[in-house]
């Protein structure tokens, strides 16, 4: 028998090849962000595929600067499922037996990062075979808030606005009213589905209860508008309101101002007063004392001269008393009135007494 050529040859190793082959055509997958994503991937042995069974999962991030990565592996009838960190705990096969010809995964909980595309190799020596699935992860409408941006009332221009607060591109909106007649006015058609709807020159016939919904590839979510087209308000009395606020408070902020003033003036004042006290100057004389004093000087020669001679002496001394200090003297009951006749003196039994006289150093005369 003839030896194989090297086309028979190449020929028996492409029949090998394709003795095991992949069922699951390459596709694309979009699943909501949380959700979880099933990748298929099954798969058919030939009779010539007797070596071991090895399943193989590799995701190659939407980045490309990041290497492939092996995200999940069944060897040697054992699965490895921690190669991969941030995939770890959220990859799993769904067969429990492998060998039957299914080597899909699941991924739970999907996140953003986990965008990008996973191959499937399945190796059953000679066979070998591979299949691609591209994974995308979107963001469903949540949010989502619907608002009027302006004043409400007759004859006005506003806008009704419809925000979700996220949601991957692209979004559609739909505008519904919900009450009255049921219908948009005409002028809106144009916009019903455009986040914001202009209103011109509004009337009470847009009043009622409106919706809005937003919607993605793979989600949607809705809001809801209440329009209350009003009469223009009394702005007079508004500005008048706030004008007569306004003067109010300058009153109050005035009057304020002129307390913390006078407060201060009055505490400056005090400090004055205070620092013009000298300690080292002597109080002034009382007055008082004097005129007690001179009385009482005034009274014990008094009692030593005559009845001849006190008539002159009551006259003279008494007379060199200052009035104004006479005037402040407290008036006591044991002195003798001050104009006393010597008769009378005599008659109330003044005894004479005779006082002898004292020289300048003390010696009597």
């Amino acid at each position: 028998c003839q030896p194989d050529t090297g086309a028979e040859a190449v020929f028996h190793f492409l029949d090998f090849a394709r003795s095991l082959s992949i069922t699951t055509p390459e596709q694309m997958i979009e699943k909501a962000k949380g959700e979880t994503a099933y990748l298929p991937c099954k798969f058919t042995l030939g009779a010539e595929d007797q070596g071991p069974l090895d399943i193989e999962w590799l995701l190659s991030p939407a980045d490309n600067q990041k290497v492939d990565q092996v995200i999940i592996l069944y060897s040697g009838d054992k699965i490895y499922d921690d190669y991969y960190q941030d995939l770890k705990g959220r990859v799993h096969f769904t067969s429990s037996d492998l060998k039957s010809g299914d080597a899909s995964i699941n991924v739970t909980n999907l996140q953003l990062s986990d965008i990008g595309t996973y191959q499937c190799k399945v190796k059953k020596a000679p066979g070998v075979g591979n299949k691609k699935i591209q994974l995308t992860v979107l963001v469903k409408p949540s949010g989502t808030r619907c608002y009027v941006d302006g004043s409400e009332e007759i004859g006005n221009d506003f806008k009704l606005k419809c925000e979700p607060k996220e949601g991957s591109l692209p979004l559609r909106y739909e505008w519904q009213k919900l009450s009255n007649s049921q219908k948009l006015p005409t002028s809106w058609l144009a916009e019903m589905n455009s986040p914001v709807i202009s209103v011109k020159n509004a009337t009470t016939e847009y009043s009622g209860t409106y919706s809005c919904t937003v919607k993605n590839r793979v989600g949607s979510d809705q809001c809801l508008l209440r329009l209350d087209v009003v009469p223009p308000s009394n702005r007079a009395g508004t500005i008048a309101g706030a004008v007569i606020g306004i003067l109010l408070a300058l009153v109050l902020i005035g009057l304020i101002v002129f307390c913390c003033h006078k407060k201060r003036r009055e505490k400056k004042y005090e400090k004055e007063v205070h620092h013009d006290i000298r300690e080292d100057v002597p109080p002034p004389k009382s007055r008082t004392s004097t005129a007690r004093s001179y009385m009482g000087s005034n009274h014990s020669s008094l009692g030593s001269m005559s009845p001849s001679n006190m008539e002159g002496y009551s006259k003279t001394q008494y007379n060199q008393v200052p009035s104004e200090d006479f005037e402040r003297a407290p008036q006591s009951p044991t002195l003798a009135p001050a104009k006393v006749a010597a008769p009378n003196l005599s008659r109330m039994g003044a005894v004479p007494v005779m006082i002898p006289a004292q020289s300048k150093d003390g010696s009597i005369v």
